[in-house]
């Protein structure tokens, strides 16, 4: 099971894009790249909260109770599904590494917080669904990572046991949604975990890359 942003994809620089494209709209500060890199994890309308608040110099309650919320987050919905594989790209070795798994006959899922419709978007612009077995977005299940409910969907599916099942990601979300499971978790530090080094988070394992998948025999897979 992967996370897809800051795991597969890197998609950092198209969400930054969107998020500007909606502050400039609305006539308000633009953010930097290395903050909208922080904020991702949670689900971009989680993500244009945090932005709003910083631009605006108010807090994220503020942003989530204000009644001009909805017309913004439906003006970056617009600017998100047009910028969508605009400048995002896959990891080295994504597509090889995910091929190679399923000719070995595991079973890949993807397991996000991003949302459905954004979702679809980035994997058919990379050419990824085919590659997975099944795709859990964000509003797929009334709940999001941290909690384990779409690596459960998952492991049930397939009748597959927490042991011979592996979560790979790259944030304290991943590790924290692997460990809820009861699944080994595997970590990428090039990814988007809020600033902080993803050592910090205590996966089982930081790999380099995801080819690690096929050349460590330690995986569940």
């Amino acid at each position: 099971m992967f996370d897809l942003d800051g795991t597969l994809v890197e998609t950092a620089p198209e969400i930054a894009d969107a998020v500007n494209d909606t502050l400039r709209r609305f006539e308000l500060p633009e953010v930097s790249q290395q903050q909208v890199n922080d904020w991702i994890g949670h689900g971009t309308r989680s993500l244009l909260i945090e932005a709003l608040a910083f631009s605006v110099k108010t807090d994220v309650a503020s942003v989530r109770d204000s009644g001009s919320l909805p017309l913004i987050a439906a003006e970056f919905d617009r600017n998100y599904q047009r910028r969508c594989g605009t400048r995002s790209h896959l990891y080295p070795e994504v597509r090889e590494t995910l091929t190679a798994l399923r000719e070995l006959g595991v079973k890949l899922a993807l397991v996000t917080n991003k949302e459905g419709r954004y979702t679809a978007t980035v994997l058919e612009v990379h050419g990824l669904e085919p590659l997975l077995d099944s795709v859990l977005s964000g509003d797929t299940l009334e709940t999001k990572k941290p909690d384990p409910a779409g690596v459960q969907r998952c492991l049930a599916q397939w009748k597959v046991r927490p042991d011979r099942a592996l979560f790979v990601g790259d944030s304290s979300i991943d590790v924290a949604t692997a460990r809820n499971a009861g699944v080994a978790v595997w970590a990428l530090p090039y990814g988007y975990n809020m600033g902080q080094p993803i050592e910090a988070c205590h996966p089982d394992r930081v790999i380099a890359n995801i080819s690690a998948l096929l050349a460590d025999p330690a995986s569940p897979c």
